[in-house]
């Protein structure tokens, strides 16, 4: 029962003309500009907080204990015997059993141990031969579910297993870019000139029809012409991990999402979905890398349906609350409006000219519930499991505080040294990515296995075909 003298709450008796003197003056658009400014600047700050005093970032060194508990299987008295018996590889630094090691050291003693080591230990990750590189999209149209999170850190933890990994990051808020270190200039040095060449060339094709027929030819500007000389590979940038590449994002790269329409409207026959595909076909980027990590803007524009169109396998983070799950469902319910819109448009034509038809597939799709707290939310993640079912992931990546301090150093939590924590708290920290890289690790090499299959099924039926012609 309230004694008469409790407080009222803030939003009484507040007085019109004292909060009118707290107002600044109307705001016009220029102060958007200020603030862009004052933030850029704040961001700089921010990002450098993970970059070494020369302005550029460095990964840290790996101890004996990580190197033989995650990175090689290989128990720590036989690794030192090892070093001992082999001076010409990576010592480490430090003095004692306390060794430290650079990725690019582990990287060596990887292909030592999988030459020397023990027949049957998984020295090297699987990665079938002839086979191209896996692409995995991580999206979402709600923001701040994790997409970034769970991109950097799949793209860490593939990393440390000995993959080679290309990370595209195809959202205008760059914090990918961030997280990894890139410096992008402009659009330039972004995905957009890969979508205008691809434009460019499907254009150069309709202009020769056009051409032959005797028609006017369509309008070829400046913008397309730049675009046609560049490729892939002129933009994918180093990163301070030895093994992860970068192909980075900044504001200007939002632009596509209206350049492309335009694109579309002068050419009805120009697939833009496939443009980012194509480029990563023909440029020979899925042979460069085993693992390509395709970080989306948080809607489904036109960036994002050409990351979906690119992808083997899409993961869908989310967390496990009702605003979110219902927001992961309309997501479902505009993938499969947009791209079987797309199919049945292209089919028409397809059927009028006699082709076969065309249809987009996946070779996985899994919904990752990210930021999950046991405590309070473990009735509503069972529900979302039982209605998404084998749409999901079984592990539910658990909230750590150890995202949050890396996250405020820039940093993924690889990047973070455990002796900024006691070893329990890092253990069980960085559990929670290497448990979701585990299943997704599993989906990769369970869609390689299958491809290799067919492709060994396919060789077996021409060569029969053969002997029998």
């Amino acid at each position: 029962m309230s004694s008469g003298k409790d407080p009222l709450p803030p939003y009484f008796n507040i007085d019109p003309a004292k909060a009118a003197l707290r107002l600044a003056n109307p705001i016009d658009t220029a102060r958007f500009a200020k603030a862009a400014a004052f933030a850029a600047k704040g961001r700089q700050d921010l990002a450098e907080r993970g970059y070494a005093p020369d302005g550029r970032k460095r990964l840290r060194r790996f101890s004996t204990w990580e190197v033989c508990r995650y990175l090689i299987p290989v128990a720590p008295a036989h690794f030192r015997r090892v070093l001992l018996k082999n001076p010409d590889l990576p010592q480490g630094l430090g003095e004692g059993n306390s060794k430290w090691f650079s990725l690019e050291d582990v990287l060596r003693l990887r292909d030592h141990f999988a030459t020397e080591g023990a027949a049957g230990r998984e020295y090297r990750p699987w990665r079938p031969e002839g086979l191209p590189a896996k692409t995995i999209a991580v999206a979402n149209f709600k923001g701040g579910v994790g997409k970034t999170s769970t991109a950097v850190h799949l793209a860490m933890s593939a990393a440390l297993d000995g993959y080679k990994v290309l990370v595209i990051d195809l959202d205008s808020q760059g914090s990918m870019t961030s997280i990894m270190g890139g410096q992008v200039a402009d659009e330039w040095s972004t995905a957009f000139p890969l979508l205008a060449k691809d434009y460019a060339l499907a254009l150069q094709d309709e202009n020769r029809v056009r051409t032959a027929a005797d028609q006017p030819p369509l309008p070829f500007d400046e913008t397309l012409t730049e675009a046609l000389k560049i490729t892939s590979a002129d933009l994918i940038q180093r990163t301070h991990w030895p093994n992860i590449d970068l192909l980075g994002a900044q504001l200007n790269l939002y632009w596509a999402e209206f350049q492309v329409p335009v694109w579309r409207m002068g050419l009805r026959g120009w697939p833009l979905w496939d443009a980012l595909g194509n480029a990563l076909a023909n440029d020979g980027i899925l042979d460069r890398y085993d693992i390509i990590i395709l970080d989306t803007p948080p809607a489904l524009g036109y960036l994002t349906i050409n990351a979906l169109a690119a992808a083997d396998i899409l993961l869908v983070p989310l967390g496990a609350s009702f605003l979110e799950f219902d927001s992961t469902g309309r997501f479902f319910d505009m993938l499969y409006s947009t791209f079987a819109s797309v199919e049945d448009g292209e089919n028409a034509a397809r059927r009028r000219d006699g082709l076969p038809e065309m249809r987009f597939e996946w070779d996985a799709v899994r919904a990752i519930i990210t930021r999950f707290d046991a405590g309070q939310q473990t009735d509503l993640a069972n529900v979302i499991q039982a209605y998404f079912g084998d749409f999901m992931t079984t592990y539910r990546q658990e909230l750590t505080a150890m995202v949050g301090q890396a996250g405020e150093q820039v940093n993924g939590i690889y990047e973070a040294d455990y002796r900024e924590f006691n070893r329990e708290t890092y253990v069980r920290g960085r559990e929670a990515f290497d448990r979701t890289w585990a299943e997704v690790k599993e989906l990769i090499l369970g869609t390689w296995w299958r491809d290799l299959q067919m492709q060994e099924a396919e060789q077996a039926r021409n060569e029969k075909e053969q002997a029998d012609g």
